[in-house]
This record gives structure tokens, C-alpha cells and sequence, in this order.
């Protein structure tokens, strides 16, 4: 042993030794220095932070249905059926719960129109089976993005069956089982987590459709805001206490509307694309519809709010149409439509969609402001055709039976309508008015003066055969996530209408103590009631104020609603509120006018999924492979597959001789189309739009299906079959 520092020496072995030992430290010192400093950038975690304060949950599920003769919810257009598939539609839920008792919230945003009184009843009663009393009205919010190229044919109310055809239980099935299974998956891959919010403004992506409306607002109030439309997204970012990527869910006003209504191929439209974009590069390596997190882009106040923002032109002059009445001179308003900023809607939603996706990503990796507090929920049924509001001190006024005016049937620059209906009616008209009396009764003077100066066209609250054409009863409901809270409305409110509603709850939980909440409107939530515009805008009746059901006082009794949920949040009364009186459940049977699948038929000599036109030989990137094959119908793998896949894109890989999947008909770079033919014939074209960054290699086209055959004059049985594309090569530019 050294004793003497001074005559102390060490042999080379143990220089090398100390040496090593030494380097390893300092390698061990900087490798940890960097990882605290990534995960301080990525806004991840940091040790400080303490205990997560949550269980988070997130899930995913196909909600698909039928795509084909199916009407498409939106633009309520008789023509415009499925006829294939352009992406799927996905029901995304994200559960926030109280890592110390049950409570707990539950957000699902589901690729639909909207969610109706019937899908959400159904949703309730099949959680409540499986959960007890754990998921309940108060704490599930339902939200449809507003999709206007999903299914239809899942509602309980006339006016919507007159719109779909009828019940559709393939169609609605479909999107309860995707809703309920999103939630199970949330429910069953729930851990410990953090939520971070961020907020920022997405440019070029809107504009007011109804420009000439919101200026009946008052000055003094429009002089607060830059905009016309609310620009602003808020993101919530969901990460495990590890820091690792969970979900990302987030609200942003715009119409899913890019697709306009000549489409006739499922899809999700831009905010769908913004998701598929953002799940695509957090699941690296999977599958369109594949992997863990999820990414979910809600609606919110989007009543007047449309994505084609080089707005209104004469389809057949070319000349703008930017006009109160939205008409053009020759061709009326049936001329007057928006156009995107693409080449084609199909352009013009990836554009949107990029836009949004690309500002989420943005404020995403941003975030670093923590949301803590308590979970609380509250809501209320309330009869909305007799609502008593008070406009200040000494004035009152009621809401109405709902009823729609003539302007409703104008459409919108988005989407038109028929015949000589223009924006802006605030007169009826004779010839309509007759025929309207004749054939489903006038409408009462008192619902005539309540909905003045609505003009009535349909009188919907006094129809009552074979059901009720409108809900009366309709859902209330705020949650709160700490100091977010999550405003769910049922149905679309203005630009304008939603600022109001906002502020009104933020000043209401200030004035209990609870200062400084950040509100979101979800919008299309748990019933579908149409718009809701100011009262300003309501005079100006354009097609939102038209379709604002409940008469110019709705917003104002929506406002006093919210409040009185809002009040009980910051008060810890909750439990004092009354629950409203609940809505009715009709027997509803599978009446529909959509035909029967019937037995399908191949040509002479061909079976189904025989090619009948072949791809080329050999394509570029950016160009088109297409394939048609011997078809059948879609419906019939809807009906016997959950989550059918019609296709895939496949990869030759030469050095394990086989084929690999790349796409499937998920992605939106695949289309697939179906035309039917006479005597239970069709074909299937299916094309596949080569992205630009495809590696060059040998590939091919597969089709799935399944036809029905008829065994005897009893018996009818479904048989899958596929069907494959020549190989083909794909090489660079």
C-alpha cells in the first residue's frame, strides 16, 4: 500500500483501469445532462414536476359502415349515396381521470355528421351495461367532427329520416360499436399522465360564409376581433409520466366541408386528413388506422365557418357571388358555390387538413403549460321549445317550437340548395307556402310571430307523424379538466355566437372564484339542433339563422343554461341541479328506402375479383395505378367483417420473396370506387395515387369482398373472395 503521496506510483494496468473508470463518468455525466435537456425541450417531463396528477386513456376504433348506396350526412342532397371509400371514418376517445377517486371525463370526437339523440342513447345504455354507473350522461361528451361524407341513416327524428332514407341499423351499429370499443380501449390502456394545453392561431385555412350576417353584430363589439371567424386552435397534449406521446386532442372552427357535394366516397374530409397526418408520423412504421396514439380535431363554433377560402363564384361565369342573397345573374343561387384553394376538393382538404395538422404539430411540441386540478361535470336535459330567458332587469322572452325558414332550403355556398330558394328570405313565398299547407299543415300564428321575421317553410315542431320531426329535449353539459372546461353544444354556433357563449361562462366561473379558465366549445355534441346564430344575425335570416330552430332568443337561453352549469361547477352544486325532464326513446323499426343487397352476379365465364382493366406495366412516382376488378357489394363485407379492409398496396421485398403491405384503404392516397351495374353485376375500380417519396420496386393491387349467393330458394350465404393486380414498377421521376 502507498503510504507517502509522494513516493506513491501506479503501475500501468491501474492507470488503464482508473482511466476507463474515469471516462465512463464523464460519458454516464453528459448522456444524462442530455437527456433531461431533450425532455425539458420536448416539453416531456421534468423531475420537479411531482406526481402526475391524472390516469389518461386514449383509444381508437373503426366506425366505418357501409359505403355504398348509404345517403351521406350533410349537404341532405337525395342524390349524393356512397359509392366507395376514400379513408375510413374513426371514432377517438381520450379519458381524464382522477388518479385518486372515479372521477373521470370522457371525450370521444367521432368521424360523423353529428351525434344524434338515438347514437347517443344507444352509446349510454351499452356503457352502462358493461361499466355500471362509472360513464354516465354527465361525463361522456360526444362530439361529431362534421364530416359531410360519412353515412347517414342513424337518427330518430322525422326530418332526419326524410334526409337519410330512413333507419339505417348497418349504419348505426357501426358508429355505436366504434364509439363504445374507442372508449374500452381508452378505458383499458389507461396510466398515469400529464395534459399540457397550447394555443395558436391557423391562417389561410377559413373564411365566414355568411360575411353579410356577423355585420349585423353590433360595431363596438365585431371592433374586438381581428377576424370574422375565430382562428384559434387549442391543443390538448397527452403524455405518460414517463414523458412518452400518448395523444393529442384539440378544437378548431372550421366546416368539413372541402369535399363538396358531388363526392359520393367516404371520408373524413380536412380535419380527418389532420389527424391522419399527425397519427402517421407519432406511429411510425404502421398502417394507416394503426398504432398507439391518436390524434383527434374536434369541431367547434363552425356554423359560418367554410374552408373554401377563395370563397363564392358563379360556376358558370366565373364572376364572384358575394352578395347578401348569394345568387348569381343567371342560374340564381343554385350557381353560387365556394371554392377551395386546390385544384380539386381532393386538393383542397389535403391542403386544409395540412394547414391544421401542421400548426397542432406546432403548438404540440410547444406545450408546456400543465393543466391540474379537480375532474367535475355537469348536465341537464331541457325542453329547448320553452325556454323562459331574461334578457336583463325588467324583459323576458320565450324560445319556440322549432321550425326552419325558407332560406333553410337555399344551402349554403358550401353546399346549395334547389329550386328558387335564395339566402336572406325574410318574406315567404306563395307557391311554397301552398304547398307546404297542403301537404304538412301551416303552421300556427303563435309559432309564426315567435319565429319572426323567419319566414316558415317547415313548421317542424307541429309534425308529429310518425314521430316528432325535431327534438325538443336536448342536452346541457360542461366538463371541467382543472381550469379547462369543455363546453359540449348541440349543434353549430356562429362565429359570433360562440364568442358570446364563451365569455359568458368564463365571466360566470370568475364571479364564484374561479378566475382565468380557459373554455372550449365542442361543438355538434350528444343531439343535433342545427345553428344557433346571435340575434343580431337572426334578422338578417341567411341559411343559419333559417335553420336556427328554436327562434332568434336560442342563443340567449343557451347562454343561461351554460351559466346556471357553470355556476354549480365553481359553487360545488352540482348535485342541486335538476336533471331536466329525459328525452323520449321512439320504437324505431329498419323502415328505409334504401334497397335490399340482393344476390350479386359475375359476367359469363369471369368470377368476382377477376381483373377486367390491368394496370400499366410500369408507372412514375406522383401518377395514378388503377385497377378494375368483377365486384360485388360493399355492403355485404359491412354487414358479415367488422373494420373490413377493400384493399391493400403491396411491395415486392426480393430478398425475403414475398409481399409486403404499404398502404391499405386507409390511406388517403388509395380510392375506392364501386358502380353498380344491372341484374346484381358491378365493378370495383380501385386507384392508387403514388406519392412522390415511394420507393422505386415492383408492386401490385389487392382487392377484397364478399358476394352473396343465392343456395337455394330459402337460402342465401356470403362468400369472401380477393382479387390481385398484375405486378407493376414504380420508378423515381
Amino acid at each position: 500500500m502507498c503510504r507517502r503521496r509522494s513516493k506513491c506510483s501506479f503501475s500501468r494496468l491501474e492507470l488503464i483501469l482508473i482511466g476507463c473508470l474515469t471516462l465512463m463518468l464523464v460519458v454516464t455525466v453528459v448522456l444524462l445532462v442530455l437527456h433531461f435537456l431533450d425532455q425539458e425541450h420536448q416539453g416531456k417531463w421534468n423531475p420537479s414536476e411531482g406526481a402526475p396528477h391524472y390516469l389518461l386513456g386514449v383509444g381508437r376504433a373503426d366506425c366505418t359502415g357501409p359505403v355504398a348506396e348509404i345517403p351521406l350526412m350533410g349537404y341532405a342532397k337525395a342524390e349524393q349515396v356512397a359509392g366507395g371509400l376514400l379513408s375510413h371514418l374513426y371514432s377517438r376517445a381520450f379519458i381524464v381521470a382522477d388518479a385518486k377517486d372515479r372521477s373521470r371525463v370522457v371525450f370521444v370526437s367521432a368521424d360523423i355528421g353529428m351525434v344524434s339523440q338515438k347514437l347517443r342513447l344507444e352509446v349510454l345504455k351499452r356503457l352502462q351495461s358493461k361499466y355500471g354507473d362509472l360513464y354516465r350522461q354527465d361525463n361522456v361528451i360526444l362530439s361529431g367532427t362534421h364530416t359531410h361524407s360519412g353515412p347517414g341513416g342513424y337518427f330518430q327524428y322525422t326530418l332526419f329520416w326524410i334526409s337519410s332514407k330512413g333507419l339505417i341499423k348497418p349504419s348505426l351499429e357501426a358508429i355505436v360499436n366504434g364509439i363504445v370499443k374507442s372508449i374500452d380501449t381508452a378505458h383499458q390502456n389507461m396510466r398515469k399522465g400529464r395534459i399540457l394545453i397550447n394555443r395558436g392561431t391557423v391562417e389561410n385555412s377559413q373564411i365566414n360564409r355568411s360575411p353579410f350576417s356577423y355585420l349585423e353584430n353590433p360595431a363596438a363589439e365585431r371592433s374586438r376581433y381581428a377576424s370574422d371567424t375565430d382562428k384559434e386552435m387549442v391543443v390538448l397534449k397527452m403524455v405518460d409520466e414517463q414523458g412518452q406521446d400518448l395523444g393529442l386532442f384539440s378544437w378548431f372552427a372550421v366546416h368539413p366541408v372541402s369535399m363538396n357535394n358531388s363526392n359520393h366516397l367516404v371520408n373524413s374530409d380536412n380535419v380527418g386528413y389532420a389527424s391522419h397526418l399527425f397519427e402517421q408520423e407519432k406511429n411510425k412504421g404502421m398502417l394507416p388506422g394503426q398504432g398507439s396514439f391518436v390524434a383527434a380535431f374536434a369541431s367547434s363554433n363552425l356554423g359560418d365557418v367554410s374552408p373554401n377560402t377563395r370563397g363564392p363564384f358563379c360556376v358558370n361565369t366565373g364572376e364572384s357571388c358575394n352578395n347578401p342573397q348569394s345568387t348569381c345573374p343567371t342560374g340564381g343561387a343554385t350557381m353560387c358555390m365556394a371554392m377551395g384553394p386546390g385544384g380539386d376538393m381532393f386538393e383542397s382538404t389535403r391542403i386544409i387538413g395540412h394547414n391544421i395538422y401542421s400548426k397542432a404539430r406546432e403548438l404540440y411540441e410547444e406545450a408546456s403549460q400543465e393543466v391540474t386540478g379537480a375532474l367535475s361535470t355537469a348536465h341537464q336535459w331541457v325542453n329547448m321549445s320553452s325556454v323562459t330567458v331574461e334578457l336583463n332587469t325588467t324583459h323576458t322572452a320565450k324560445t319556440c317550437k322549432p321550425a326552419l325558414g325558407h332560406s333553410f332550403a337555399a344551402g349554403t355556398i358550401d353546399g346549395v340548395g334547389a329550386f328558387n330558394f335564395t339566402q336572406g328570405s325574410v318574406e315567404g313565398d306563395p307557391f311554397w307556402d301552398g304547398i307546404r299547407d297542403m301537404l304538412l299543415g301551416e303552421p300556427s300564428n303563435e309559432t309564426k310571430a315567435c319565429h319572426s321575421p323567419k319566414p316558415i317553410l317547415f313548421n317542424t315542431g307541429e309534425m308529429s307523424w310518425p314521430h316528432p320531426w325535431h327534438p325538443d329535449i336536448v342536452d346541457v353539459q360542461i366538463a371541467t379538466i382543472g381550469s379547462l372546461a369543455i363546453v359540449a353544444v348541440p349543434g353549430e354556433f356562429t362565429t359570433m355566437s360562440g364568442r358570446r357563449l364563451r365569455e359568458a361562462v368564463q365571466r360566470e366561473f370568475a364571479s364564484h372564484g374561479r378566475a382565468g379558465m380557459d373554455i372550449v366549445i365542442a361543438g355538434l355534441c350528444n343531439v343535433y339542433t342545427h345553428y344557433i346564430t346571435t340575434y343580431e344575425e337572426y334578422q338578417a335570416q341567411r341559411y343559419e339563422a333559417a335553420s336556427t330552430i328554436y327562434g332568434p332568443h336560442t342563443l340567449a337561453a343557451y347562454i343561461q343554461l351554460y351559466r346556471g352549469l357553470a355556476r354549480a361547477i365553481a359553487t360545488n352544486t352540482v348535485q342541486d341541479l335538476p336533471p331536466g325532464p329525459e328525452p323520449p326513446v321512439f320504437n324505431l323499426v329498419n323502415l328505409t328506402l334504401v334497397p335490399a343487397v340482393g344476390v350479386d352476379r359475375a359476367p359469363q365465364n369471369m368470377t368476382f375479383g377477376d381483373v377486367l382493366q390491368e394496370v400499366r406495366p410500369q408507372y412514375r412516382v406522383s401518377e395514378v395505378a388503377e385497377v378494375t376488378f368483377v365486384g360485388a357489394n360493399p355492403r355485404t363485407s359491412a354487414e358479415n367483417v367488422t373494420e373490413h379492409n377493400f384493399l391493400t398496396v403491396e411491395r415486392h421485398n426480393s430478398s425475403a420473396a414475398s409481399w409486403q403491405v404499404v398502404q391499405n384503404d386507409a390511406s388517403w392516397d388509395t380510392r375506392f370506387y364501386w358502380t353498380k351495374g344491372s341484374l346484381g353485376a358491378s365493378n370495383v375500380t380501385i386507384e392508387w395515387h403514388i406519392p412522390s417519396d415511394t420507393e422505386p420496386g415492383l408492386y401490385r393491387i389487392r382487392y377484397f369482398g364478399h358476394y352473396r349467393r343465392r343456395v337455394s330458394i330459402f337460402l342465401v350465404i356470403t362468400v369472401p373472395f380477393e382479387g390481385t393486380s398484375s405486378a407493376f414498377e414504380v420508378t423515381a421521376q
